[in-house]
């Protein structure tokens, strides 16, 4: 498929998420998601239990928060990215993740189930993004008030998981 393969142009998305879409190698975009899972799932698992609560400065999410918070991103893009495609036209919300995170709890749960989550999430996109063809693919929506094609929300959760794999790798592994 076409789509898979063609960075997205920046009329189909915000500009803020130019940041997560720069950090995207070109290529099969359900691929690179399919090899992303095996990279950030073979980081997260080498944590340790007892480093999970870790912050790397006083307010800053923990290691457990901040795989919550890739968690449900993801789940959010890719739940538009399914109300998208499949042509529903009414515009899906916003959402603070500084509200989100602390509601979620990931610090009472142990690492590896916050772990096991982000990979469950991370193969249900994977099945939503192959079962697309290109007309789904292409069409767009309103989310939190602005523009985005379906394609493009498939490099926006690819780059999110590589911004904060990043942050995690320099400020709480490093």
């Amino acid at each position: 498929m076409t789509w898979r393969s063609e960075r997205p142009g920046a009329d189909e998305y915000f500009s803020y998420y130019g940041t997560y879409i720069s950090k995207v190698p070109d290529g099969d975009i359900v691929a690179t998601l399919d090899r992303q899972l095996g990279e950030t799932s073979g980081v997260l698992q080498a944590i340790p239990e007892a480093k999970g609560a870790h912050r790397y400065a006083p307010g800053k999410w923990s290691i457990k928060e901040l795989v919550g918070h890739v968690t449900d991103a993801e789940r959010v893009f890719t739940f538009r990215a399914l109300w998208f495609a499949r042509g529903s036209p009414s515009e899906q919300p916003g959402f603070d993740e500084n509200l989100w995170v602390p509601a979620a709890g990931a610090n009472r749960l142990p690492l590896a189930d916050t772990v096991a989550e982000y990979e469950a999430v991370r193969r249900s996109s994977l099945a939503l993004f192959r079962s697309l063809d290109d007309a789904g693919a292409a069409r767009r929506g309103v989310a939190n008030g602005k523009s985005v094609s379906v394609r493009a929300l498939a490099w926006i959760i690819v780059g999110h998981d590589r911004h904060h794999l990043g942050v995690l790798r320099e400020r709480y592994l490093g």
